[in-house]
């Protein structure tokens, strides 16, 4: 795994007034550089991107910037959604 100098055509310029990862940024280890990839790998290494900080206080700074909202609406289960699993629950409590 050794940096080919491919990744510099996806160098990724540092956002103002927020994070690297809150804009979707990947950093790669091997090549010491964040880039706009939508992949898991490096596109020069082959490296597996971070995605997530690793320091504390980034990993609180991220959390705190996501919308609470998009959170709870996700976890609720849609109208229809209830319907069907209380169908299922029904048909095992028969069986």
């Amino acid at each position: 795994m050794v940096c080919k100098g491919i990744c510099i055509r996806h160098k990724a310029h540092k956002p103002v007034g927020e994070g690297r990862y809150a804009t979707g940024q990947k950093r790669c280890q091997v090549c010491e550089i964040f880039v706009n990839w939508n992949g898991l790998w490096c596109p020069c290494c082959g490296y597996r991107l971070r995605s997530k900080p690793r320091n504390l206080k980034f990993k609180t700074k991220l959390r705190e910037n996501k919308n609470p909202d998009d959170e709870r609406q996700e976890e609720s289960p849609t109208k229809a959604q209830s319907q069907q699993l209380a169908a299922i629950r029904l048909t095992h409590k028969r069986l």
